[in-house]
C-alpha cells in the first residue's frame, strides 16, 4: 500500500477527529491501521490514500459501495461542501456513542488511565438551530459545487458571504440556510450579501491584503430574542457602512446593536485592533439558568445556550461545594462559570488573559448582583501566581479549570500544582489535551475521579468534557 493507491475498506470503529477505522491484514499476520476520512463503522468504501506511515495510514472516501445502517439523510443543502455540521449524516445516537468513546479512549491513551470508563454523553436539547454565535467570512471567490462546475455555464462567482468549505482558505460557501444558528440569521447574512455586493463593495484579498469586507458575525439572545450583528472590515469606512446600519435596522428590529470591529492586519481572524459602536449599546443580554449576562462583539460565551446550563450544573454537581470553599476559576472569560457557582461558595477569583472579558465579568457580577467575586486579568501563559501574591488572596479550597483547546501551559499547570488546591474540576472542548494536562496533574499527586461529556456541539465531533481530581 502507497501513497495514492484507491483501496476497498470495510470500516470497523470510529476514531477521534471523526474518522473511520479500517484494518488491512499484513503479510506478517498483523493489522495495518487506516484511518478514513468521510467513513462511519459499517461503510465497504473505495478510499484513496493520502499519506502513508510507518504503522498507519490516511485515506479519503471516493466512493460509498456499502452504507452504514448509521448513516442518515442530511437536512442541509449545503451539507459536504461546508464545513459547519460535518455529521448530519449520522444518526444522532450514535454521535453521542462515538463521542463518549472518543473520551474515555483520550483518557486511556493520552492520560495513561488503565481501563478509562466514561458514562453515556448528555445529549443536547435542540440538535438543529442551536448555536448562539456564528462568524462568517466574505471571499472574492465562491465555491462552486460538481454539478456547477460541470453544467459548463458562465457562473458569476466574485462574491461570496458563508462558510469556508473544508480546507480551502480562499473560497467560501455561499450559504442561502444553515441549521446551526437561526432562520433569521441566514435571512440577515443573505441581506448583507446582496447589499454590499449591489453596490461593488470590495472584499479584502489574503494574497493582495487590499480590499475592505472581511467577517460578519451574528450574535443571539435565546431569552430576549434580541441580536448583536458585527462586521470587520479593513479600515473604517463609514459610507460603507452606515447604509448598511440604517437597511439592518429597518429590515431587522431584532438587531439590537451593530458593531464594526477594523482590523487591519493579516490575520484572519474577526476580532479587530479597535471596535466602533454603529448603533445600539454595543452589547445584548441572555440567561444561563437564573443568571443573565452581558454579551459583548468579543466576549466569549458559550456557543449552545441551553446545553451551557447543563455543563455548568455538572461542573457544579462535580465541585459539590459546601459553602465554606474559597474558589478559582482559571480561564474565566465573562465570568459565566464563577457567577453561576458564586452562590455556593464563601468566595471566588476569576483570573483572565484577556482585558475585555474581564471586564465583562465585572459587569456580570455586578449585574446579578453578586458581591463575592473578583477578577484580575492575570496571563496564564507565563504565571498567575504574582497576581494572587500582589492582591494578598487565600489559598482555594477548589479550583476550576476551563482552558482553550490547546489545554493548560506548563507553567499554569505548576502553579497549580504549587497551591494544591484539595479538588479541581475541569472542563475541557478538547479530551486529547484534557488527557494531557491530567496526566501531569495526576503525576503530581491528584486522582482522577470522574468524568462526564456533554454534547455542546451536535453533528460535529466536538465534545465536551468534565473531570473531576482530587487531591491523594
Amino acid at each position: 500500500m502507497k501513497k495514492r493507491d484507491v483501496v476497498e475498506l470495510r470500516v470497523e470503529s470510529y476514531a477521534f477527529e471523526g474518522k473511520g477505522v479500517a484494518r488491512v491484514p499484513t503479510e506478517d499476520g498483523n493489522q495495518f491501521v487506516v484511518f478514513v476520512h468521510g467513513a462511519y463503522p459499517g461503510d465497504l468504501v473505495r478510499a484513496e490514500i493520502r499519506r502513508k506511515r510507518k504503522r498507519h495510514a490516511e485515506a479519503a472516501t471516493l466512493e460509498i459501495l456499502e452504507p452504514s445502517p448509521l448513516r442518515r439523510e442530511p437536512r442541509c443543502p449545503h451539507f459536504g461542501a461546508c464545513g459547519g455540521c460535518k455529521q448530519q449524516n449520522l444518526d444522532y445516537e450514535a454521535q453521542l456513542r462515538f463521542k463518549r468513546k472518543q473520551v474515555a479512549d483520550s483518557f486511556q491513551r493520552i492520560g495513561g488511565v488503565e481501563n478509562a470508563v466514561a458514562p453515556p454523553t448528555i445529549p443536547s436539547e435542540n440538535r438543529y438551530y442551536y448555536r448562539n454565535k456564528m462568524e462568517f467570512s466574505f471571499a472574492r471567490r465562491r465555491w462552486l459545487s460538481p454539478e456547477e462546475i460541470r453544467s459548463g455555464e458562465d457562473i458569476d462567482d466574485r462574491f461570496a458571504l458563508g462558510l469556508h468549505a473544508p480546507k480551502v482558505f480562499d473560497k467560501v460557501v455561499d450559504l442561502d440556510t444553515c441549521f446551526l444558528q437561526s432562520e433569521t440569521s441566514a435571512e440577515i447574512v443573505n441581506f448583507t450579501r446582496s447589499h454590499f455586493a449591489e453596490r461593488g463593495a470590495t472584499i479584502y484579498s489574503t494574497k493582495t491584503h487590499d480590499g475592505r469586507l472581511r467577517h460578519l458575525t451574528i450574535r443571539e439572545s435565546e431569552a430576549d430574542g434580541e441580536r448583536l450583528v458585527a462586521l470587520t472590515t479593513n479600515g473604517e469606512d463609514d459610507g460603507l457602512l452606515l447604509p448598511y446600519a440604517d437597511e439592518l435596522k429597518a429590515r431587522f428590529p431584532s438587531v439590537a446593536s451593530l458593531v464594526q470591529h477594523i482590523h487591519t492586519g493579516k490575520a484572519q481572524i474577526a476580532i479587530g485592533e479597535r471596535e466602533r459602536t454603529i448603533f445600539g449599546e454595543g452589547h445584548i443580554h441572555d440567561n444561563i439558568g437564573d443568571r443573565r449576562f452581558r454579551i459583548s462583539a468579543a466576549s466569549f460565551f458559550q456557543t449552545n445556550t441551553r446545553q451551557a446550563e447543563t455543563l455548568y450544573r455538572t461542573a457544579l454537581e462535580f465541585a459539590e461545594p459546601t459553602g465554606d470553599e474559597i474558589f478559582y476559576d482559571l480561564y474565566c472569560g465573562a465570568g459565566t462559570i464563577s457567577i453561576f457557582f458564586a452562590d455556593r461558595v464563601k468566595a471566588g477569583y476569576g483570573f483572565e488573559v484577556v482585558e475585555s472579558a474581564t471586564k465583562d465579568a465585572r459587569a456580570n457580577a455586578a449585574l446579578n448582583g453578586v458581591e463575592n467575586l473578583a477578577f484580575f486579568e492575570a496571563n496564564l501563559y507565563k504565571s498567575f501566581l504574582p497576581v494572587v501574591a500582589e492582591h494578598g488572596l487565600p489559598s482555594p479550597d477548589l479550583l476550576l479549570l476551563d482552558p482553550p483547546r490547546g489545554g493548560m501551559h506548563p507553567t499554569t499547570i505548576a502553579d497549580v500544582v504549587s497551591l494544591a488546591p484539595p479538588k479541581i474540576v475541569y472542563v475541557s472542548c478538547n479530551p486529547a489535551t484534557q488527557a494531557r494536562d491530567v496526566k501531569e496533574l495526576t503525576g503530581a499527586g491528584y486522582r482522577l475521579e470522574k468524568l462526564q461529556p456533554v454534547d455542546m456541539f451536535p453533528h460535529t465531533w466536538h465534545i465536551e468534557n468534565v473531570a473531576r481530581l482530587t487531591r491523594e
